[in-house]
């Protein structure tokens, strides 16, 4: 499956946005999907990850509560709301993908499988 992250951008603290994880090639609807990010300097980190039938969600303690993981399986597509962002949150965001049919939801990023090319999100104070 080929991941194609978008959405990001430049934006002051408290405002929200959405990433957009377009996927084609296999069967999306298999997929488990999860969200990543890097800051500058430091190692990638777990964010958000949702079930191939969207019915389990898991997040990060750092962004429950404003962050959002969906996905619209007749789209291929997964989302992330972000609300409230922060400075701190400035990173590059990747999606990936585990699967088909996994079991796991996982925050650990060496089970994902496929990964998307990162979208910069940046948050001015």
């Amino acid at each position: 499956v080929q991941l194609q992250a978008s959405g990001g951008g430049l934006v002051q603290a408290g405002v929200s946005l959405r990433l957009s994880c377009a996927a084609s090639g296999r069967t999306f609807s298999s997929y488990n999907m999860g969200w990543f990010r890097q800051a500058p300097g430091k190692e990638r980190e777990f964010v958000a990850a949702i079930s191939w039938s969207g019915g389990s969600t898991y997040g990060a303690d750092s962004v429950k509560g404003r962050f959002t993981i969906s996905r619209d399986n007749a789209k291929n597509t997964a989302y992330l709301q972000m609300n409230s962002l922060k400075p701190e949150d400035t990173a590059v965001y990747y999606c990936a993908a585990d699967g088909p049919m996994s079991s796991r939801l996982s925050r650990v990023a060496g089970v994902y499988d496929y990964w998307g090319q990162g979208t910069l999100v940046t948050v001015s104070s």
